[in-house]
């Protein structure tokens, strides 16, 4: 496994990371087969771990934290705060009250006395960054967090991140996690340049594209709306939408150039994303032990020039065939209020 290091921190982090949002009730609720995976990901040469506190409720924190008994000095460890714990909304969010809080809960459930990576998980526009920023950098100085990021965050945050930081004298984000895939290029248009120039690491999330680029998908009729994930999220799964047909017809395209190659789908799909100069690691996220294992087949893979150029065809740089893939809707787009006059 290729090690590269992230975001100027001097950590050096293998290509690939593991995601554990699979881990707990959201998908595999056995908590010793999930274990076993993570062991499986660290002796295959993988040394980031990746979990949040809102993945099921806080299961998947604990299970990271029952694998690393014994292990735990030789991971990245990475989780994230921001999404709902509870129904009170001051469960949430970035404001010092919550993340001082919450911060102590993810310990407790890691059993660990740090945290390599903690990220915010999402923007808050109730609060205001300097805020968020000054309390991630009490944390640091007290130890319990070494270096700080974001995730799904969009440029133009990005840099009022940076500076403020820099004006305030916070200690700033060190890395940014955004999702991106083949079918999922948006971020390749400013927040990948972005993270460039600050001298971010960028550990993306989504290579797969919630399934589309797994090769489970190949023809309309394989997508069930009846249940699981694509009934929760039906605009990105629904085939008789038009930027889900787009995307059906990509995947075909794809999964022909992959057999041409002689690859598997998953394969060219995560490659491409580790072929980004912007790019970390990329983090896969197996529910099963085998998924994990054909995943791990393909770390080495490079894809040429002509490859690229070809997948370049297929799906425009820049582009996303469903906007609702970008995971994250500006508020002045979302709340049609902050677009009427009153």
């Amino acid at each position: 496994m290729q090690r590269r290091i992230l975001g100027g921190t001097g950590i050096s982090v293998s290509e690939y990371a593991l995601g554990a949002m699979m881990f707990g009730s959201w998908a595999n609720p056995d908590h010793e087969d999930a274990v076993r995976i993570i062991h499986r990901a660290l002796d295959a040469g993988i040394n980031v771990i990746d979990t949040a506190d809102v993945y099921s409720a806080g299961e998947s924190e604990e299970i990271v934290g029952k694998a690393l008994k014994g292990r735990r000095e030789d991971v990245v460890l990475a989780t994230k705060a921001n999404s709902p714990m509870g129904e009170d909304p001051n469960h949430s969010g970035n404001s010092r009250r919550w993340i001082t809080r919450e911060i102590e809960n993810s310990l407790r459930r890691l059993d660990t006395d740090y945290i390599d990576l903690y990220q915010v998980h999402r923007p808050d526009p109730h609060t205001d960054i300097d805020e968020t920023l000054s309390v991630l950098s009490d944390l640091v100085r007290a130890g319990k967090v070494r270096a700080i990021g974001s995730s799904t965050f969009p440029a133009e945050q990005i840099v009022e991140a940076q500076w403020t930081s820099d004006r305030r004298g916070h200690v700033r984000f060190r890395s940014e996690q955004p999702p991106y895939s083949i079918l999922a290029r948006s971020v390749e248009a400013a927040v990948l340049p972005t993270a460039q120039k600050y001298g971010m690491g960028v550990l993306t999330w989504g290579p797969l594209a919630a399934g589309w680029l797994s090769g489970r998908y190949t023809k309309a009729s394989d997508i069930d709306l009846s249940g699981g994930r694509a009934a929760q999220e039906r605009q990105k799964f629904d085939p008789a939408l038009p930027e889900n047909a787009r995307k059906l017809e990509a995947v075909g395209k794809l999964a022909a150039l992959a057999a041409e190659c002689d690859m598997s789908l998953p394969h060219l799909a995560t490659a491409f994303v580790r072929a980004h100069p912007a790019v970390t690691a990329v983090i896969i996220g197996p529910r099963t032990m085998d998924q994990l294992e054909s995943l791990l087949t393909g770390a080495d893979t490079v894809l040429g020039e002509d490859v690229l150029d070809r997948i370049d065809e297929i799906v425009p740089p820049g582009v996303d065939l469903n906007r609702a893939d970008a995971y994250y809707l500006p508020p002045a787009l979302a709340d049609k209020s902050l677009r009427r006059r009153r």
